[in-house]
């Protein structure tokens, strides 16, 4: 008779792991914000129109805002992730408004 190679033995007891070493931090991502800028082009009523239309902000909130990118120069109009205020910017740009995106600090 041929002998029969003997098979390693596997235990099921769990395996002891050590837990992870990390030396660095992990904080939340930073906010973002969409700012539309003031441009010479869009009136004021259709920049409060595209606030209203596509942010779902109520007609007091749109003037507000709207004031601020007329008088200030710009407003931050939303804030969020990094994803969504790209989505926002984009956006504004297809209604033809001037956005750019920044780390809310």
């Amino acid at each position: 008779m041929d002998a029969v190679p003997l098979l390693p033995t596997v235990s099921i007891a769990p395996a002891e792991l050590d837990e992870p070493i990390t030396e660095s931090v992990v904080s939340p991502d930073t906010p973002w914000v969409t700012v539309v800028w003031n441009d010479p082009v869009n009136l004021m009523t259709y920049v409060s129109f595209v606030f209203q239309e596509y942010f779902g902000y109520d007609r007091a909130k749109a003037e507000k805002l709207m004031l601020q990118v007329h008088e200030e120069g710009r407003s931050a109009v939303s804030n969020g992730t990094r994803e969504e205020m790209e989505r926002d910017v984009a956006a504004m740009h297809g209604y033809g408004l001037w956005a750019t995106m920044q780390q809310d600090k």
